[in-house]
C-alpha cells in the first residue's frame, strides 16, 4: 500500500516555495553597515568621552525616539548633540560628516536582492528620521534596487510594534506567511515571527543570502 504522503509532500513543497512573495529588509545595520569608526573614534578622543558615546548620544537620545515615529527633526537630534557637548556650529556640521563617512552600502546583498526582482517584490522596512527618504535615495539610490521603502516617521510607528508590520504587508499586497523579512535586531525578528512573517536575523551577508535561499526552495533558486 503507498502512503499518499509520498506523492503530495512535493507537490506540497512546491506550493509552499511559490507561495513567497515579498522580501523585506531592513536598512541600518543589514544593508548598510559602520566599516570605519575612525571618525567617530576622533571625536570621542577630542571631546573626551569613551568610545561608543557618541553613537548612543545621536541614536538613543529622547529626540531620536521621537525622530524615529516623526515626531521630531533631525535637526533637533543633532542640535541637541551639539549642546551636550558645548559645539559651535562649525564643529556640529564637521561632526555630522564624520559620523556617517565610514557607512557602506553591502553590494552583495543588493545584487543578490536584484536577483530576486521581478519574482519577488522588494522592500525596506527602517526605524529611522523624517529625512531619511532623501539619503536613501540621493546617497544610497536605493530605488534603483527597491519597489518599496518604508519609513517608520513616515508612518507613524517603529518597529518592533506589530503595527509597522501590518501596514508594510498590506501596501504591498501579501500576507505574513508570503513575506521574508530581514533585521539585525531580535527584537524586530522576533516580533516578525509572532505576526506569521518568515524572519531571519541578520548575523551576516554569506549566511542570510544561504537562509533566504533555503526558505525560496529550488523554485527561486
Amino acid at each position: 500500500m503507498v502512503c499518499k504522503n509520498h506523492y503530495h509532500t512535493p507537490l506540497i513543497k512546491r506550493i509552499l516555495d511559490l507561495a513567497i512573495k515579498a522580501f523585506i529588509i531592513d536598512f541600518g545595520g543589514v544593508l548598510v553597515r559602520t566599516r570605519d569608526y575612525s571618525g567617530r573614534d576622533r571625536w570621542e578622543t577630542q571631546l573626551g568621552i569613551p568610545k561608543g558615546e557618541l553613537s548612543r548620544a545621536v541614536f538613543d537620545s529622547k529626540q531620536a525616539v521621537l525622530a524615529t515615529v516623526g515626531k521630531a527633526s533631525e535637526e533637533a537630534i543633532w542640535q541637541n548633540v551639539g549642546d551636550s557637548y558645548k559645539l559651535t556650529p562649525e564643529q556640529l556640521a564637521e561632526l555630522r560628516v564624520d559620523f556617517w563617512r565610514g557607512d557602506r552600502l553591502d553590494d552583495k546583498l543588493v545584487d543578490f536582492i536584484e536577483s530576486l526582482r521581478p519574482r519577488l517584490k522588494t522592500a525596506v522596512l527602517s526605524n529611522a528620521w523624517p529625512e531619511a527618504r532623501q539619503t536613501f535615495f540621493r546617497v544610497y539610490h536605493l530605488g534603483q534596487y527597491f519597489d518599496h521603502i518604508f519609513i517608520s516617521a513616515e508612518m507613524g510607528v517603529a518597529k518592533p510594534d506589530p503595527a509597522i508590520f501590518r501596514v508594510t504587508l498590506d501596501r504591498l499586497g501579501v500576507t505574513a506567511v508570503e513575506a521574508i523579512f530581514i533585521d539585525d535586531a531580535l527584537e524586530n525578528v522576533l516580533a516578525a515571527e509572532q505576526l506569521g512573517l518568515k524572519a531571519i536575523h541578520f548575523t551576516g551577508t554569506k549566511a542570510v543570502i544561504r537562509e533566504t535561499l533555503e526558505l525560496l526552495g529550488p523554485s527561486l533558486q
